[in-house]
C-alpha cells in the first residue's frame, strides 16, 4: 500500500447551508446538451479490494418493466445464486417490502437458506417505513437520502440543513434498532460534494463509530452525468467523486457501492471505473433492466470483473445464457440479436470476409471460447457457402428447435430454402442473408416449427383458465347429503365466460351445476343433478392423476361456441380428493379479459 495514501491530509468538512439553490447551471444548462469540465487534476487508480456487485433486479429493474410474479422473482434469485452468490462475488439483492406480494416473494427467497446474494430492502427515509424493515427482521436496509439541491430544494422544498437532519433521524433509528442503514446518494453527480455530501457522510462515519454498526453509502448517479475521462472535475466526475468519500470522509471502500444509470451510454464503464478508484460494490440489474435507459448489466459486470481480476471461478458464466433464455422464454422479452454475451447472434459476423476467416479458425473473430465459457456455440452465417447442412444447422440451431422435431440436410424444405438462397447469389447478391430473412424463409417452408396464432390464443387460454378453475377447487368444500353449493355461483359472477359449471363427487355424480345464461337453461336439462360423468375424460384425467386438466378447444354441443373444459380435483384437509369441479369456458370471452386475468395473476 503506499505510504502517500497512509499519510494524506485530514479534510475539514462542514456542511454549507445556501439559501439558493445549487444548480451548476455552467454544467447543466437543461436547454443545452450538458457539459464536461476538466481541471487538469489528475488520480491514479486505486482498486477496491474486495470488488463486488449488488443487485437491484427486484428494486430498480421492476420499475421498467411490468412486475415480476413470485414465481419468477424466486427463479431469478436462484440464478443470481447460481451466477455470483456462490462466491459472494454477488454480494447482496435489494427488495421492495410495501405490498403482500412484496412480503412473499422475500420469504420465498429467504426459505433458500443462501448465504449470497444477502436478502435487504429498501424503504423511503421515514420512520414508518422503517418500522417495516424491523418487523420483517431485515439486517441492511437501503434509504433514498436525495443528495443534490435539485432533489433538496426544488422537489423536497427543504434546504440542507433540514434534509440532512430529517436523514439522520431515520438513520440514528436504525442504527438504535441494529439495522445496518445504507444511504442511496440520490443524484451525487448533481450535488455539492464538498458542501454537502462529505459533510454528510463525515456525520454518518461518527455515527457507525458510536454503534459500531456499518454504514454504507450507495453513490447513486441518477441521470447517468458520471464520466470517467481524468481530469474531469466535481461532481460528475466518477474517480474524484469516490476518491472524495474515500480520502476526505473517511468512508471504508467496501462501505461505498455505485449506482450508475445508463442516460448517455456511460453505465458499465462508470461502474467498473469506480472499481477502480476505490468504491467496492457496483449495484446492477439482470439484462440492465432498470429506470429509463437502465443500470448496469450484471452479466457485463462479471465478465468484466473476471477480467480485471482473472478469477474465472468467481462465477459461473453458463448462467448468463441461461438468464438470456429465461428472459425470453418465460417473460417475453425480446433480446436484441446483437445484445453482448445473450443475444442469439452477439458472436457472429455477417461480412463475407469475416465468415471466411471464421471457417478457417473461430478465435479471429470470436471473442473468447464461447463454448467453454458461455455454453453458447458460434452462431453460422448464411452465404452462398452455407451448403444445405449450413442451413439445417442454423434452422436447428437459431430457432431452437427440439430434439426430436429438428431437421436434416436431407429434409426437402432444406433443400428448397437453400435453393432459394442460391438462387439469390446468383443474381448478384454479395451478402449474407440475416436472420430475420431466414425466418421468413423458414416460416414459408416449414411452417410448422412456428406457433401459429391460433395456437398461441389457445395456450394463453389453457394459462388463464388453468389458474382461476384451481382457485375456485381450493374454495369448494364436498359435504356428504349437502345440495347446495354457493361457491359455484359466487364464482360465475366473478368470472362471467364460464359457460357452465359444474362438481361431481368422487364417483362421477353431478352435484351440483351453474349455467351462466338463462338462455341455455333448456338445452343443459339433459344433464340433471345426479348424471353420471365417470366417463368423461374430464373427470377421469383428474381422479386418476390428482392434478388440473386442460381440454383442447371444441364446439360446444348445447351452445355451438368454442370452448375448453378445465377440470381439477377437490381436496379435503387431509389431501384426500372428494371431487372433481369442472367448468366449459368460452374461448372468445376469456381472451376478451385476458388483461383482466393477467393482472389477478401478477397479484397472486
Amino acid at each position: 500500500m503506499s505510504l502517500l495514501h497512509l499519510n494524506r491530509p485530514v479534510t475539514r468538512l462542514s456542511l454549507q447551508n445556501r439559501e439558493d439553490p445549487e444548480l451548476y447551471r455552467d454544467i447543466f444548462p437543461y436547454s443545452k446538451i450538458s457539459r464536461i469540465a476538466f481541471d487538469d487534476i489528475h488520480i491514479m487508480p486505486r482498486p477496491a479490494d474486495p470488488m463486488f456487485i449488488t443487485d437491484t433486479t427486484f428494486r430498480d429493474g421492476q420499475q421498467a418493466r411490468p412486475p415480476y410474479t413470485v414465481k419468477q422473482i424466486s427463479e431469478i434469485f436462484d440464478m443470481l445464486h447460481l451466477l455470483g452468490g456462490m462466491s459472494g462475488l454477488i454480494r447482496a439483492s435489494e427488495f421492495f417490502m410495501y405490498s403482500d406480494k412484496d412480503r412473499r416473494a422475500i420469504d420465498a427467497c429467504r426459505a433458500k437458506g443462501y448465504k449470497y446474494p444477502q436478502i435487504t430492502g429498501w424503504i423511503r427515509a421515514n420512520e414508518n417505513d422503517l418500522k417495516i424493515a424491523k418487523s420483517m427482521e431485515f439486517t441492511e436496509v437501503g434509504m433514498l437520502t436525495s443528495v443534490s439541491d435539485y432533489h433538496i430544494h426544488l422537489k423536497l422544498g427543504l434546504d440542507r440543513q433540514q434534509a440532512m437532519e430529517n436523514y439522520l433521524r431515520v438513520i440514528e433509528k436504525a442504527l438504535e434498532w441494529g439495522i445496518t442503514p445504507r444511504c442511496h446518494f440520490e443524484d451525487i453527480t448533481r450535488a455539492d460534494i464538498h458542501g454537502f455530501c462529505l459533510p454528510f457522510a463525515s456525520r454518518l462515519m461518527e455515527l457507525s463509530r458510536q454503534s459500531k454498526l456499518p454504514v454504507k453509502i450507495r453513490l447513486c448517479d441518477t441521470m447517468g452525468y458520471g464520466v470517467p475521462y481524468p481530469g474531469a472535475t466535481l461532481p460528475r466526475s466518477v474517480p474524484r467523486v469516490v476518491r472524495a468519500f474515500t480520502d476526505e470522509a473517511g468512508v471504508p471502500g467496501d462501505w461505498l457501492e455505485w449506482h450508475g444509470h445508463n442516460d448517455f451510454h456511460k453505465v458499465l464503464v462508470n461502474g467498473v471505473t469506480a472499481w477502480l478508484y476505490g468504491c467496492g460494490g457496483v449495484n446492477g440489474t439482470l439484462m440492465g433492466f432498470g429506470e429509463r435507459t437502465g443500470n448496469s448489466p450484471i452479466e457485463a459486470l462479471v465478465i468484466e470483473y473476471i477480467s480485471l481480476t482473472g478469477e474465472d471461478d468467481a462465477a459461473n458464466t453458463h448462467i448468463i445464457s441461461e438468464i438470456g433464455e429465461y428472459f425470453e422464454r418465460e417473460l417475453e422479452y425480446r433480446i436484441p440479436d446483437n445484445y453482448p454475451f445473450v443475444g442469439k447472434d452477439f458472436n457472429a459476423t455477417s461480412a463475407g470476409i469475416h465468415v471466411d476467416g471464421l471457417n478457417k479458425n473461430e478465435e479471429i473473430y470470436n471473442i473468447f471460447d464461447t463454448r467453454k465459457i458461455l455454453n453458447r456455440s458460434v452462431p453460422i452465417i448464411i452465404t452462398d457457402k452455407s451448403g444445405r447442412a449450413g442451413v439445417a444447422y442454423w434452422i436447428n440451431n437459431y430457432l431452437r428447435v427440439p430434439e426430436g422435431r429438428q431437421v436434416s440436410k436431407t429434409h426437402p424444405a432444406v433443400g428448397q430454402i437453400y435453393n432459394r438462397i442460391m438462387q439469390a447469389y446468383e443474381g448478384g447478391r454479395t451478402t449474407s442473408f440475416s436472420n430475420q430473412e431466414m425466418t421468413k424463409l423458414v416460416k414459408r417452408y416449414l411452417p410448422e416449427l412456428f406457433v401459429s396464432e391460433f395456437d398461441s390464443l389457445k395456450t394463453v387460454a389453457r394459462q388463464l383458465a388453468s389458474t382461476i378453475i384451481l382457485k375456485l377447487a381450493a374454495e369448494c368444500v364436498i359435504v356428504p347429503q349437502k345440495s347446495e353449493y354457493p361457491c359455484l355461483s359466487d364464482f360465475v359472477r366473478q368470472f362471467s365466460f364460464i359457460q357452465y359449471l359444474y362438481l361431481t363427487d368422487v364417483r362421477g355424480t353431478l352435484l351440483a351445476s351453474v349455467i351462466t345464461d338463462p338462455a341455455y337453461n333448456e338445452r343443459y336439462q339433459e344433464l340433471p343433478l345426479g348424471y353420471d360423468f365417470s366417463n368423461r375424460q374430464w373427470f377421469q384425467r383428474p381422479s386418476q392423476t390428482g392434478e388440473l386438466h386442460v381440454t383442447d378447444l371444441y364446439q360446444s354441443q348445447f351452445t355451438g361456441k368454442l370452448i375448453l373444459t378445465v377440470s381439477a380435483p377437490v381436496t379435503d384437509e387431509n389431501d384426500d380428493i372428494m371431487g372433481i369441479v369442472g367448468a366449459d369456458i368460452q374461448l372468445e370471452e376469456l381472451l376478451n379479459r385476458k388483461a383482466m386475468l393477467e393482472d389477478n395473476e401478477k397479484d397472486a
